[in-house]
């Protein structure tokens, strides 16, 4: 199973990289309506851990494939890194993603899941997270239903990601990768409007620092605590709580706080 357990920190070389890779990436595509997305290029939008984690209304994000984690779409979670433990890509039509389904839990300190054939089913009969993605798949081919919309993000660095858009998914093959069976899952970016739920927009409007916003923080807080001076661990913090009315929008209302002086914060109004 995927897990993201070393996800939640950034330090300032980690956010000056990001902030180099923003300024190359694609701008992200228009929405068409509040509440609905639909586009005809990847998305690049850059995330952290925890601002990924809140625009799905979790508190953490620990499998890879997660079916119907919202009621009109999933999610999943790949990475193209040379360390990942799965073989996902973004094909050269650059709409297309092939993502490896993931393998079946393991069982003991010695136990190896690379080893065993990824699964449909477990024991028990009932169906695994690929088991739910290739019904879905059969239910499409067979005209039953429309694709299943799925969300798709890309781990960047430890603790940075990438929101690519939402997909199709559309197809699967199970393949034998030189090693074991694996299943391949492929998703097309969709052209249709997705449709999210009012609590996933709200999040999104408000908690979420735009990039703009982020790049005029670090500029202006000069890349350091602005408590302490700190210069790593470093998060993008409210004067004012989200959660009491505080926006995301204005330079404003947010600062810079080394983790000691966040986590002391927490969500108190000082």
């Amino acid at each position: 199973m995927r897990s993201e357990s070393d996800s939640r920190r950034s330090d300032s070389k980690i956010f000056r990289r990001v902030k180099e890779q923003e300024t190359r990436v694609r701008p992200s595509a228009p929405r068409k309506k509040r509440g609905v997305y639909g586009m005809n290029k990847i998305q690049d939008d850059i995330l952290s851990y925890r601002e990924m984690c809140d625009a799905e209304n979790v508190q953490t994000l620990q499998r890879g494939m997660n079916f119907r984690m919202a009621p009109t779409y999933s999610v999943i979670l790949m990475s193209q890194r040379s360390n990942a433990p799965y073989q996902d890509r973004i094909h050269n039509d650059g709409v297309t993603i092939e993502y490896e389904g993931h393998d079946v839990t393991k069982k003991s300190h010695d136990h190896n899941p690379k080893k065993e054939d990824q699964s449909e089913k477990l024991p028990s009969g009932r169906l695994t997270q690929n088991g739910y993605f290739i019904k879905a798949v059969k239910e499409y081919k067979q005209g039953n239903t429309l694709p299943e919309p799925v969300k798709v993000y890309e781990k960047i660095f430890p603790g940075v990601w990438s929101l690519k858009g939402f997909f199709d998914l559309v197809d699967y093959n199970f393949v034998h990768d030189g090693k074991r069976n694996v299943f391949r899952y492929i998703l097309r970016l969709t052209n249709r409007p997705i449709s999210t739920s009012e609590v996933s927009t709200k999040i999104e409007h408000t908690r979420l620092i735009p990039s703009e916003v982020k790049r005029e923080v670090w500029k202006r807080d000069q890349g350091k605590c602005v408590l302490c001076g700190d210069t790593k661990n470093l998060h993008f913090d409210h004067d004012l709580p989200f959660s009491r009315g505080g926006t995301s929008l204005s330079v404003k209302n947010v600062h810079l706080l080394c983790m000691k002086h966040n986590l002391q914060k927490s969500d108190k109004v000082e």
